[in-house]
């Protein structure tokens, strides 16, 4: 599960395009940031991706990529083009494809190496899914077979693809978009897969052509349901809606945060078994088993465009650091994999995660305003530095990092330093008791 937001520029507040997206996968399943450079390849190579080889173009393009730590693919990222692109799990009643194609998270890659803007990768993405098809489990311990979706952006443009087995609809983007785990494309497109309305009308999907609704006819209604993408889509869309011309990156951030609650009201993840928000938290399964296990923003300027990334899980307990594609990464420490390792960026963090869970709402309490002060400074600082030799622009990344890593150990001593007032609910402790055993955690409150 996961929520992409896209703001063009006729809805920012100074009129550059702003990307955000949350990755919901499991909590274990370690995500972290890194970059490839551009390269040039012989004719004929191939490329290996998590399940096959397809082709190999002659040249791809640098990027920076969020990605889980077992696959080829990434979940969200951003080329030295300038174009980013997030993708979604959706569910159709025409059923996934089981057998090993290329993953949602693959294509998404593919995109950004291969698309120059965001209509190229739009193009690369739809062409490599009508030549090979998407399909293979995205889960990690647990098999799970899904359809995507996308957003695509770059500085001038933006698209909405939706995708089921190789049919696909996408629409141009203005204003403001948000997309979760659900289709949205309904009566209206721009551009689609030849076949996409007469295989609904052959399925009994609809009587007549002139019925033909994209997200009606497609949907699986259990799946996208219980994953409740209409309702994050909803919320998601309707908060940054309330705020058109004046969106901001860091308005954006607080909406990757949002616990679909009013300003104020504390938060509970502990309660309840199913429903889900923006800012995801899991608990006992199956329903509730996805986290967010990373976050991304960018401010989408012409010239040196910042990607703000936490590398870490849940945006509400972290903190966003800027990068740039051409300035290079920090050290953030060995590539994490899916049991704890302190030496790396992913699972140092979890440490402070998993501590605050025990009573959410009033240990995030310790360091919610020094989270917020800390990353205004960060955003404020990357936006101007757009100019700045890209050494300047490596400095600053290392130097966010660096406070951010000192943060949280202030914040860790602080919330395990913290006498718990009430437990978090049973079901909810075993769920995670299961995930830190699964994990080799420490006990949290050492």
């Amino acid at each position: 599960m996961c929520d992409t937001v896209i703001v063009t520029a006729q809805a920012a507040a100074d009129g550059v395009a702003i990307f955000g997206k949350n990755s919901d996968r499991e909590p274990n399943e370690a995500q972290y940031v890194a970059s490839y450079p551009a390269a040039d390849y012989p004719a004929g190579s191939r490329l290996r991706c998590t399940y096959i080889e397809i082709p190999q173009v002659e040249h791809t393009f640098a990027v920076l990529l969020s990605k889980p730590f077992w696959m080829w693919g990434a979940e969200m990222g951003a080329n030295e083009h300038g174009v980013v692109i997030g993708n979604e799990a959706v569910f159709s009643r025409l059923p996934a494809n089981q057998q090993n194609a290329l993953l949602g998270m693959d294509l998404l890659r593919l995109g950004l190496e291969r698309g120059k803007t965001a209509y190229d990768a739009m193009q690369v993405i739809t062409g490599l899914l009508e030549e090979f098809g998407q399909g293979g489990s995205g889960g990690y311990t647990h098999s799970l077979f899904y359809h995507n979706s996308y957003l695509i952006a770059d500085a001038k443009d933006a698209w909405v693809l939706e995708t089921v087995g190789k049919h696909w609809a996408a629409r141009q983007v203005r204003g403001v978009y948000t997309i979760s785990n659900c289709l949205t494309i309904g009566k209206e497109w721009d551009l689609s897969s030849p076949d996409l309305v007469n295989f609904a009308v052959e399925k009994g999907w609809c009587r007549r052509r002139e019925d033909f609704d994209y997200a009606v006819c497609y949907s699986d209604l259990i799946y996208t349901r219980f994953g409740a993408g209409p309702y994050r889509c909803q919320r998601s869309a309707s908060l940054l809606a309330s705020h058109k011309g004046e969106i901001t990156p860091s308005m954006v951030m607080a909406l990757l945060r949002d616990h679909g609650l009013p300003a104020g009201a504390p938060f509970r993840p502990d309660r309840g078994l199913t429903g889900a928000n923006v800012c995801m938290h899991a608990s006992l399964g199956p329903v509730r088993i996805s986290q967010s296990t990373g976050s991304m923003v960018s401010y989408l300027q012409p010239e040196n465009p910042p990607h703000f990334f936490t590398g870490t899980a849940a945006p509400c307990t972290s903190l966003f650091k800027p990068f740039w594609m051409d300035a290079g990464l920090p050290d953030m420490g060995p590539e994490p994999a899916g049991t704890y390792d302190p030496a790396t960026l992913f699972w140092r963090h979890e440490s402070l995660h998993r501590a605050t869970l025990q009573e959410y709402d009033r240990l995030i309490q310790l360091y919610a305003s020094e989270r917020d002060a800390l990353e205004d400074k960060f955003v404020a600082q990357a936006l101007q530095m757009a100019n700045q030799p890209a050494a300047e622009r490596s400095q600053f990344s290392s130097q966010c990092v660096q406070e951010a890593e000192a943060a949280e150990a202030r914040w860790l001593a602080k919330v395990q330093g913290a006498r718990l007032q009430r437990r978090p609910g049973w079901l909810h402790s075993i769920a995670w008791q299961g995930f830190n055993r699964q994990a080799q955690m420490p006990d949290q409150r050492s």
